[in-house]
């Protein structure tokens, strides 16, 4: 774990520094070169072996047993999701997610079961980032990292803490934490499928689309879904076919959705608002093999 975050400390002060010589035309992302780079790597990447693997996994696991392990990650991650509430300052919607975890560890068998959702309790989406960004501090430039994918300065020092504190990075033995964050990251890839495939459509530039919904949607979300007016315009239109811009407005988006509400085959139109979803951190790692 240590190795983990000491290599991607260095990666970022590395990346701060190609700033000096890579930049674009627009202030928020200084980085425009390195980025598109970077997104292109990533969409290869995806292309030969995300893609791939996730329609297998959708193609060959039953709905109901996705649905569980889908339910299982939600549960885990609801603990620091509290703790980032509590960090905001949002004490009460802190008491609600830890409630949502309790009820779904016991009458939710581990976590495989959503009871929570069921009967109403609301599920949150917090992370570091997030509370960073509550705190008032400026998310720094738009990044986009290897195989991890867009991200902020902000973000990614956020990024750091959600990993160090994950505890399925942090899940000993060694076989067990792999497995189960290959698994976490094949689920998350397969209930955004149709997502990716509504992106491929609606979008002329991908790379400026998924940089301005990118920065919307953290912004919505730092925000609870209230950012302020100067950040509601969408300049991602642009990068829109002209019949698809008018369909998705990422400022406005809920600023949370139940993960175990997220249907295994979504419409066109679910898939529009999930695009921008795709588009969020934090990404699972790649398993690692060290402690």
């Amino acid at each position: 774990m240590k190795r983990i975050l000491g290599k991607f400390f260095l990666a970022l002060l590395l990346a701060g520094a190609a700033g000096c010589a890579t930049t674009g035309n627009d202030s928020r992302d200084p980085l425009e070169g390195f980025n598109r780079a970077m997104y292109s790597f990533n969409d290869r990447l995806d292309e030969a072996v995300g893609k791939p693997v996730a329609s297998a996994y959708r193609t060959l696991v039953p709905g109901p047993a996705r649905m569980m392990v889908r339910n299982f990650f939600s549960n885990i991650a609801d603990i620091w999701i509290g703790a980032n509430n509590l960090l905001q300052g949002k004490p009460l919607d802190a008491l609600t997610d830890w409630t949502r975890f309790a009820m779904n560890t016991t009458m939710g068998v581990f976590g495989l079961m959503d009871f929570a959702s069921e009967v109403g309790i609301e599920k949150h989406d917090e992370d570091f980032g997030q509370t960073f960004g509550r705190w008032g501090i400026d998310d720094g430039g738009y990044i986009v990292w290897p195989i991890i994918g867009p991200s902020t300065v902000r973000d990614s020092l956020g990024l750091t803490l959600d990993i160090y504190t994950d505890p399925v990075l942090r899940h000993k033995p060694i076989w067990a934490r792999n497995t189960m964050t290959v698994t976490r990251a094949i689920s998350r890839r397969a209930d955004l499928l149709d997502a990716s495939r509504i992106l491929e459509e609606a979008a002329l530039d991908k790379y400026v689309f998924q940089r301005d919904a990118y920065l919307q949607r953290r912004r919505s979300l730092v925000h609870d879904g209230n950012p302020p007016r100067a950040a509601r315009e969408v300049p991602m239109a642009e990068a829109l076919e002209p019949d698809q811009s008018a369909r998705l407005d990422p400022a406005v988006a809920p600023a949370s959705k139940p993960v175990s509400q997220v249907p295994a085959e979504q419409p066109d139109s679910a898939a529009m608002e999930a695009a921008v979803r795709l588009l969020e951190h934090p990404a699972p790692l790649p398993a690692s093999t060290g402690g």
